[in-house]
């Protein structure tokens, strides 16, 4: 018998034990299904029309009452919508009759319904409102008590009908549960039995083909598996041996070749000159180049922990990069020179800007990650030069573009004598350029102060208010004559935060005025302060166009302007902003779409106070 055969076979039990559960499962439920719309058909129906009746023949007696009550018109209008709805709900009635005595109910319902409707009748026909008021009370109100009586009655009994069936159905679904739990344990447990032992017959071949197997995956290359008979599985058997006798014969003719393959693997990254780092899955050492071991002095021979003797700040590095890239987050990408670490070395210091790159495994799971620290010494350089450059000219620039605005100033105010209209306009627009490059100059000052580290901060306590309200002031009069609106919103839970009130002043400044500047007229810029589990988050949201997302990971970088941009900056306010925040220890960024706004944010951490010195 074939493999599929003897499976076949082996599911008989239980297919037979499933076709005799289904059967008595159809038959069973069936029943039990044509009890339940019985009892919907039979009751449910009256229950309804029942409860509607009583419903629209109240609506009528407070129909009565509002004429009663000076409200004729809107008395007649109401029970005149009731008559046809009671008329149709009574008829429902009259026609699912199901119960024993429920006819005679009917009939009074039918009948009570006929006198209030008369006595109705003579009700609105009175002329005066103390007449309508007598009948009312000795004969239009008995009336409705009593047909009001009959349906309840007729509710009553069909409730009691429901509740009754209900139990009935109860019982038998309980009778059905019962024979239904027991046809599945018969059927289980015999139809188990039999497959497990056919099953165990027809799988025992497996078995042996499974531990062989095994044995090859763990290296046994001699390992074969012994399967008698001419089914399926003995010929995957043979097929097995033939593959295990070819791929012990492959491991002795390609050990040779693999160790060569190694041999030129490492050659190759010992020929890179910049130190190359690889790392397993779980954070180990498994290769480096000559470079590494040369610059970072780090061995493979070294045992135990095998960055310890790496500089600090470069093993810091490592660590980082590597964890970024065994975390599943993707290749690591350096921010900017900012980055790059300082390595000792006898003919000099090296600086390294490290890059991480996975490693994926066959099944696409990271199997390890390669570090490459890059040679950014020279680049460094030229950075540091350009810098100088940079704080050189602005310096320079200071002194006569200080000259230059004071002649405008003089001129324009008419020191030095009467100007023509024309010639204040030019006079005019040259002083705005002068204060738009006069600005330029001092980021540029602030940019070089910062990046050679001499930015100070004179860390005070102050509330959160108090900065955003100096930075919506300094702002108004631009914000006023774009027509745009400065609002603020501060949590009642902000403490104080300790910063440098003019740095941090300059930031929230800066964010303010770029909302002004890039929201249109009648828009809004709001400044909101928040609280945070580590600190203080500012926000300052504007209504203006928005940012596209490709432009987003790059409006901190200095110099960097937008397409479309207002002309007059250079590019560095954003960036500025960055390193302050930054420099205070906390986060920047922004949230935009375009057409959506923009929304800035920066955080503020909070310092931790001093423990007291106990003596």
């Amino acid at each position: 018998m074939t493999l599929r055969g003897r499976l076949m076979l082996a599911q008989a039990p239980l297919a037979v034990a499933l076709l005799l559960v289904g059967v008595v499962a159809v038959v069973t439920l069936s029943r039990l299904g044509q009890a339940g719309p019985r009892v919907l058909q039979e009751n449910y129906r009256s229950v309804l029309a029942a409860q509607e009746l009583m419903a629209q023949l109240e609506r009528m007696d407070s129909a009565a009452l509002f004429i009663l009550a000076g409200e004729r018109e809107r008395g007649l209008a109401q029970q005149t919508a009731q008559r046809g709805r009671v008329e149709a709900q009574l008829r429902v009635q009259e026609g699912n009759v199901t119960e024993p005595d429920e006819d005679a109910a009917t009939a009074r319902l039918r009948e009570g319904w006929r006198s209030y409707q008369a006595v109705y009748d003579v009700f609105l026909s009175q002329s005066t409102l103390e007449a309508s008021r007598e009948l009312y009370f000795r004969e239009l109100e008995p009336a409705y008590e009593e047909v009001t009586g009959a349906a309840r009655a007729i509710l009553d009994l069909n409730q009691d009908a429901m509740v009754r069936k209900s139990e009935a159905l109860r019982i038998q679904s309980a009778r059905v549960n019962t024979v239904m739990v027991t046809a599945v344990l018969v059927a289980f447990v015999v139809g188990l039995l039999a497959s497990q032992s056919l099953t165990h017959r027809a799988l025992r071949p497996v078995s042996v083909l499974s531990q062989a197997v095994r044995r090859l995956g763990e290296g046994d290359y001699a390992a074969r598996a012994v399967v008698e008979g001419k089914d399926e599985i003995a010929q995957v058997g043979k097929d097995f041996n033939a593959m295990a006798e070819a791929l012990q014969q492959y491991r002795r003719s390609s050990l040779g070749e693999l160790l060569q393959a190694q041999a030129a693997s490492q050659a190759a990254i010992d020929s890179l000159p910049d130190p190359v780092v690889v790392f397993g899955a779980d954070g180990g050492l498994l290769n480096v180049n000559r470079s590494a071991e040369d610059v970072l002095r780090v061995s493979l021979e070294s045992g135990g922990d095998m960055l310890g003797r790496v500089v600090p700040e470069a093993r810091g590095v490592l660590e980082r990069v590597r964890e970024h890239v065994l975390s599943g987050k993707g290749a690591y990408q350096p921010r900017g020179y900012e980055e790059a670490v300082r390595a000792p070395l006898p003919d000099g210091d090296r600086w390294l800007l490290a890059r991480g790159s996975p490693v994926y495994g066959e099944s696409g799971e990271v199997v390890g990650a390669t570090v490459i620290l890059q040679d950014v010494t020279r680049l460094r350089r030229f950075d540091e030069l350009k810098n100088d450059l940079v704080a050189t000219v602005a310096h320079e620039f200071r002194t006569p573009l200080t000259s230059l605005r004071m002649a405008l100033h003089l001129v324009t105010e008419g020191v030095v004598g009467p100007v023509t209209e024309k010639q204040a306009d030019l006079l005019f627009a040259a002083r705005e350029d002068c204060e738009r490059l006069q600005g330029i100059v001092d980021d540029l000052l602030d940019l070089s102060r910062i990046q050679a580290g001499q930015l100070q901060l004179e860390i005070r306590r102050v509330p959160a208010e108090e900065l955003v309200d100096a930075a919506l002031d300094a702002q108004r009069s631009a914000a006023a004559e774009r027509g745009v609106r400065l609002t603020k919103q501060v949590a009642l839970d902000v403490e104080p935060v300790d910063v440098d009130p003019e740095r941090l002043g300059l930031v929230l400044g800066n964010l303010v005025g770029n909302g002004v500047k890039y929201t249109p007229p009648g828009g809004e810029v709001e400044v909101r302060v928040s609280r945070e589990a580590r600190g203080v988050r500012f926000e300052v949201r504007d209504t203006g166009e928005g940012i596209a997302p490709e432009q987003q990971a790059r409006i901190f970088e200095k110099f960097y302007r937008a397409p479309g941009a207002p002309s007059g900056g250079a590019g560095l306010g954003l960036s500025i902003a960055k390193d302050i925040v930054q420099a205070h220890g906390g986060d920047i960024g922004v949230v935009s779409a375009p057409g959506q706004g923009s929304t800035f944010w920066f955080t503020v951490p909070r310092r931790e106070e001093p423990a007291p010195v106990t003596t």
